[in-house]
């Protein structure tokens, strides 16, 4: 059972409104023993509990795109609306779905809605099909395991091929990474590809205006890298035709970029050289909420009242002694943790003003990939040599921040693009298989 609703608001105020309450097609794939949510992830948490007692049967932790755009500098003079859903078990009676938002002394009730599952309004018609589901890994029930599903965008008809490469692709990239890899077998993959009149997705920054399927563009929250979609109803109504709980979004583009949301989605520009690690760090923000630990790229976001973030992954510091993943820190490893930063910044710093000359003189895609693949070789020996690489403490500089903030070791996939998670994002990743998978 799905409630789509709308969530409308701006950098202070925020208002939500109900849209419809749908009977998706085919079985809930969750697990049933595992449908209470503890992991204390999301800046919002939804509940389902019975009208008449006040049981809870189900509960889970989210992210939106409200979420990040209400810190951007549109908010704070616009209000927008933004199609959200929620998703859940269908109940076999009335229930009060209660929708909360994290705050300074934990979540908070912002709205609640009724759904009776034999109203005669629920909406139980079938949308448009989007064609052939693909059995891309299949390890079992979907009960016990987690469900991906991967959706193509801005694939024609002739295109169908190229898709069932490029998901294949994408599914041997992510199963190549630790932790993924060790858990391979506690993964479904399958995937869906709406056929699309055009090839490719939007790019309002060079002039490129198109209606993708599932409707994902590049220069969200005008961030040229950044892929999102807000078309919440065309992507659920697709999505619909599959068993899934997460869902990572192949964008038919050779253009770097890509998103990621905590248990919302995740994007990618697929024929990128970069299309690897881009998947894998999206993937990272959507399965298991991990936090960007980058701070000298250019993002839409305005800094926020430093305090300590939920992520799992970085620390504001504000009691060093009780550091969140302190089981990890050898013994004698200094907090905060020893790096060449300065030196790592001035470099970064100019690797960022060749980026922008690059997009601003119009060169072809290779020329950016060339770029970052030298950035890389340099990261990855500047990083290497540090005296406590490899090992878990407090680096300063995450979460967008160069001051402040806190990630677990110098260098991870979730900071670079360096193609390994660090042993803070590894744990947080299996924590979150096993919220799933038997």
């Amino acid at each position: 059972m799905r409630v789509d609703y709308y969530h409308t608001g701006n950098s202070k105020d925020e208002w939500f409104s109900l849209d419809r309450v749908v009977l998706e097609p085919l079985p809930w794939p969750g697990n049933p023993t595992k449908a209470i949510d503890d992991s204390n992830l999301g800046n919002y948490l939804f509940e389902v509990r019975e009208k008449d007692g006040g049981k809870l049967l189900y509960s889970r932790g989210f992210n939106t795109v409200f979420g990040e755009w209400k810190d951007t500098e549109e908010a704070q003079h616009a209000n927008r609306t933004f199609s959200e859903s929620l998703r859940f078990p269908r109940p076999d009676v009335a229930v009060d779905v209660s929708l909360k938002e994290r705050g300074d002394n934990g979540f908070r009730e912002v709205w609640k809605t009724v759904v009776d599952p034999d109203d005669k309004f629920v909406d139980t018609s079938r949308p448009s099909s989007p064609g052939r589901l693909l059995e891309l890994q299949k390890m079992g029930d979907p009960a016990t395991k987690v469900d991906l599903l991967v959706l193509g965008d801005g694939y024609t008809t002739e295109e169908r091929g190229k898709f069932e490469a490029d998901a294949k692709r994408f599914v041997e990239t992510l199963f190549a990474t630790s932790p993924f890899k060790e858990h391979r077998k506690d993964f479904n993959v399958w995937g869906l590809c709406p056929v699309a009149d055009e090839s490719g997705i939007p790019r309002p920054s060079t002039g490129i205006h198109r209606r993708s399927p599932l409707g994902t563009t590049y220069d969200t929250f005008d961030t040229e890298r950044y892929i999102l979609t807000t078309e919440n109803r065309a992507l659920r109504d697709v999505a619909s035709y599959a068993p899934y709980e997460f869902i990572e979004i192949l964008a038919n583009g050779k253009t770097y970029g890509g998103g990621g949301i905590y248990n919302l989605y995740a994007t990618v520009a697929i024929d990128n050289m970069w299309a690897g690690y881009v998947g894998v760090h999206e993937f990272g923000h959507h399965f298991a909420a991990l936090a960007d630990e980058y701070y000298t790229s250019d993002v839409a976001y305005l800094p926020g009242e430093k305090k300590e973030p939920w992520e799992p992954n970085v620390a504001a510091l504000l009691d060093p002694a009780n550091l969140k993943w302190k089981d990890l820190v050898e013994k004698g490893t200094p907090i905060p943790t020893p790096w060449d930063k300065d030196q790592f910044e001035a470099y970064e710093h100019d690797i960022q003003k060749q980026r922008h000359e690059l997009r601003a003189q119009k060169k072809p895609e290779s020329d950016m990939e060339e770029l970052f693949r030298k950035e890389r070789e340099k990261e990855d020996a500047m990083l290497g040599a540090q005296k406590y690489a490899g090992k878990v403490g407090a680096f300063e500089g995450a979460n967008y921040q160069a001051k402040g903030y806190y990630r677990p070791e110098v260098n991870c996939i979730m900071f670079t693009r360096h193609q390994t998670f660090c042993a803070v994002c590894r744990r947080a990743i299996e924590k979150v298989v096993k919220m799933y998978a038997d």
